[in-house]
């Protein structure tokens, strides 16, 4: 069965862990966000009394209710199965310092008769030839291992009362599973505990624990990390771990939103703690390295995958993180990740994994290339380190070398670079968004060198590389003046009056904003992107209030998408319309999850979150729209 939507998120710096609304877990990732994901499935599920197995994510007698403990990355979900009156609170979180998911259920008879319950879990851990799973009972739980890696599935203080190695998917549904192998080759195993009786009234708790790891080199030690684990305090961990979110939420609440007046206003405040909260999720803490979104679809049917750090996405959002005073986390992003994946030639790949290796690809978009550039010095702009600028300007240089060959070839028309994708990685060609992210790079770098010119002793008193930069300031001024006119000359259908993405197509698009916001290549207020935005209004915008990203758009049914309303605030504010501004963002306040996550897309029809959940550019789009409106 495909498994496409996340709905939910815990984890640390090491463990991403995924679930669904009703509390089953997805996905499982370590050592880091890309790879590897190590969950086939985990299905949970109770026998009671007589009957069969009842799972605990897919019953028709059960009832959800899912939310976080306030302002953590703590999980609950509470079903209740309103057949034998049995409520089970699961609360899923892993420890800051340890790399084990934590699955705490609290067992409650509402019933007036006893119950007798056994808790059973059937889990799948993936494999392929090259690193086959296999599976080995312990005394409380199984051990899903493979050459490098293992996932230790007990219970602390339970000790399994049955097993099944092979074939448990044949009989899991009768509650009843037994084999005399101890040791065996199977991708799936089941597991059972007894909880034992359960009196009217009364609850009783069991503690299972995932601990995923890469194998390590003495079986001893294997066992002895189980024995460790075993006897952590995890009701203390419960509480540090609530403590330690509470507080990165307060160290990284800078916006300081006004006490909400009414419902949207308290959705507003929801969203923003939920983004701050997701940051770190999405990050990797060793290299810097920026994920878009967990993933949703690993074997490539409907999309690409999502799992993967894009330089640009990864760009728009550091200029969120630098607005939540995550600077090292930025820094770390350009100091290190960018300057270990740019290309001899300057050039950035479209995407990598988090761990700085580069990802599967299909081509090139050139405005990563310009985003990273202005990504440099937007982080700039917030910390006023000159330093910063210094250590990153060799990579801008060869960035903008690449850049600088990129327009001349289009000038000079003599096809030496393959065409680029745009944005949305779907039509390649030349492209309106490209170009005014080039424009806007050849720009900062002009700014960067006038900063560091003005600022850095040694660098003024270098004569040579003094004339360099003169030579370079004079190319891109020249350069810019062409970028404008290319658009001008190419990309302005006179029918139309309007500007549209490329010659080709002529479509309507919303990066046509990018012009403006954030590059600034034209001003918001010129005739001929007046009449941009009006017709943007007129092809783009759905009857619900939401826009899509261009014309003829199909992908996942071609919805709006949170991020196209929030380029159309940020346009409204740069030109002063804030009621229209406050429409754009409502659409997508009132369309976002239950659990407070905007997702990548917007159904027409519902209103509700679809397809990617918990997407960084959209919360990213929402932190910079927020700090924008608080600015006016």
């Amino acid at each position: 069965m495909e498994k496409y939507i996340n709905e939910a998120f815990v984890g640390n710096k090491n463990v991403l862990a995924t679930l669904t609304n009703k509390g089953e877990l997805q996905r499982l990732y370590f050592p880091e966000r890309s790879m590897k994901q190590h969950i086939d499935f985990s299905h949970v599920g109770v026998k009671i009394n007589d009957s069969n197995l009842i799972y605990l994510h897919n019953d028709i007698n059960n009832v959800y209710k899912q939310y976080y403990d306030l302002n953590t990355n703590i999980l609950n979900t509470e079903i209740t199965n309103t057949y034998f009156e049995l409520k089970i609170l699961q609360t899923d979180f892993v420890p800051i310092k340890e790399n084990v998911l934590v699955r705490r259920y609290t067992l409650i008879n509402e019933n007036t008769i006893d119950l007798d319950v056994k808790f059973l879990i059937h889990q799948g851990v993936s494999s392929d030839k090259n690193n086959f799973v296999s599976c080995k009972e312990i005394d409380n739980g199984m051990i899903q291992y493979s050459h490098d890696f293992m996932v230790s599935t007990f219970s602390k203080e339970h000790k399994i009362i049955s097993s099944q190695i092979h074939g448990s998917k044949n009989n899991i549904y009768s509650g009843e599973i037994w084999d005399k192998d101890y040791i065996g080759m199977s991708t799936d195993s089941s597991i059972s505990y007894e909880i034992g009786k359960i009196l009217p009234g009364e609850k009783k708790n069991i503690d299972i624990l995932i601990l995923v790891e890469s194998q390590p080199e003495k079986m001893s030690d294997l066992e002895t990390e189980i024995e460790r684990v075993r006897k952590i305090d995890f009701k203390t961990e419960y509480t540090k771990t609530k403590n330690y979110w509470r507080k990165y939420l307060k160290d990284h609440d800078k916006i300081k939103l006004k006490e909400p007046q009414n419902t949207i206003e308290e959705k507003i405040i929801d969203i923003y703690y939920r983004s701050i909260l997701l940051f770190p999720l999405l990050v990797n803490e060793e290299t810097g390295g920026i994920i878009a979104s967990a993933e949703i679809d690993e074997d490539f049917t409907k999309c690409g995958r999502y799992a993967y750090c894009w330089p640009r996405d990864a760009v728009f959002i550091t200029e969120a993180m630098d607005i939540l005073n995550m600077k090292a986390e930025v820094e770390k992003f350009y100091k290190k990740f960018c300057k270990q994946t740019q290309s001899k030639n300057g050039m950035w790949e479209q995407r990598f994994f988090s761990d700085m290796k580069l990802a599967p690809c299909w081509g090139y978009q050139v405005d990563e290339t310009a985003s990273v550039v202005y990504g440099v010095y937007s982080h700039y702009e917030y910390t006023k380190d000159d330093k910063f600028l210094k250590e990153t300007l060799p990579m801008c240089e060869k960035a903008i070398d690449f850049l600088k060959r990129y327009i001349k070839d289009i000038l000079e028309n003599t096809q030496k670079y393959k065409p680029s994708y745009d944005l949305w990685e779907m039509c390649e060609g030349i492209h309106f968004y490209s170009l005014a992210s080039i424009y806007s790079a050849f720009d900062i770098m002009a700014k960067i060198y006038h900063i560091l010119g003005k600022n850095v002793s040694d660098f003024e008193n270098n004569r040579l590389k003094d004339e360099k930069i003169s030579k370079s300031l004079s190319e891109m001024e020249k350069l810019q003046l062409e970028i404008k006119k290319y658009i001008n000359d190419n990309m302005y259908d006179e029918e139309k009056k309007t500007y549209v993405r490329n010659s080709v197509d002529k479509k309507m698009d919303i990066s046509l904003l990018g012009g403006v916001v954030p590059f600034k290549v034209f001003t918001p207020k010129e005739k001929k992107i007046l009449n941009t935005i009006e017709r943007i209004n007129l092809s783009l915008r759905t009857y619900t209030g939401g826009f899509q990203r261009f014309e003829g758009d199909h992908y996942m049914n071609g919805n709006p998408w949170p991020i196209a309303n929030m380029w159309m605030c940020l346009y409204y504010l740069e030109n002063g319309e804030r009621i229209k501004a406050k429409q754009c963002l409502e659409f997508v306040i009132k369309s976002s999850s239950k659990l407070n996550y905007l997702g990548e897309q917007v159904d027409n029809e519902t209103l509700k979150t679809n397809w990617v959940i918990a997407l960084g550019w959209s919360h990213a789009m929402f932190i910079c729209v927020l700090k924008k409106m608080l600015e006016e």
